[in-house]
């Protein structure tokens, strides 16, 4: 069982530019996301980027790095040509795409995923799901849902919380269904990755901007990991606060 872990780390970002070399406590925060990545069950990791400054910097450092193209449209197909760069090695059971601007994700997190790769049959797709617990976190679009059925496997993504319940008013509903964010951690079987780069977008995934639909309207099943540790990405220059604040950085 071997699993090569790959973090997309773009330079542009319309929020926070430059924000994979965000200092974080003396650290960036791409620094950090690799530290993490390696404390988890992963042969190698290498970060995927289209910045030189990003490149020189991983590797001084001690990372592996690779430099992509500027015009990726998502992380998935960044993920891919890195895979492509290294030569396609083979050997690997899955390919962990890793978000670039989570600096406190845990390995336990990326192992579960790894894990379902050493059973049979294995899985195409996995990702990971959250307990939503307040009703902040299920009615922000911001945090996309997931609906699964009794194997774990995603029916449905959407940023509107799923299922609606008639019978019950909306501030009820955490009581009388458990419902399930989506964080942003995947895996996938080498072969699949290549193919999901293959595919157009799919109405499904215009509609909510979320692209693992163009997956599912595909019929790539998608199989779930439920974590009850969560996820702290940064987008903005409040996130980087908070992060520093809770790195007792100031």
């Amino acid at each position: 069982m071997s699993a090569l872990g790959i973090i997309p780390a773009r330079f542009a970002s319309s929020r926070l530019p430059g924000k994979p070399l965000v200092d974080l406590g003396g650290r960036t925060m791409i620094e950090r996301v690799v530290a993490q990545a390696r404390r988890a069950r992963l042969a190698r990791v290498v970060v995927a980027t289209d910045d030189e400054r990003i490149l020189d910097h991983v590797r001084g450092f001690g990372g592996e790095a690779v430099l992509t193209r500027a015009d990726h449209p998502s992380g998935t197909d960044r993920v891919w040509e890195a895979f492509d760069l290294l030569g396609r090695p083979g050997g690997f059971n899955c390919i962990v795409n890793i978000q670039g601007d989570e600096p406190f994700i845990h390995p336990a997190q990326i192992n579960a995923l790894v894990d379902l790769f050493a059973q049979r049959p294995t899985p195409a797709i996995a990702t990971l799901i959250k307990p939503v617990l307040t009703d902040e976190e299920l009615f922000s679009p911001h945090l996309p849902k997931v609906v699964v059925n009794q194997f774990g496997r995603a029916m449905y993504f959407s940023r509107y919380p799923l299922p609606y319940q008639r019978q019950h008013p909306s501030h009820e509903w955490l009581a009388h269904h458990q419902y399930y964010r989506h964080l942003g951690l995947y895996a996938y079987d080498p072969e699949t990755l290549g193919e999901l780069t293959l595919l157009p977008p799919s109405r499904l995934e215009l509609s909510e901007s979320l692209e693992q639909l163009r997956w599912l309207e595909a019929e790539y099943p998608i199989q779930t990991v439920i974590t009850e540790l969560d996820a702290f990405g940064i987008d903005t220059p409040e996130d980087v606060a908070r992060a520093r604040q809770r790195l007792g950085a100031g």
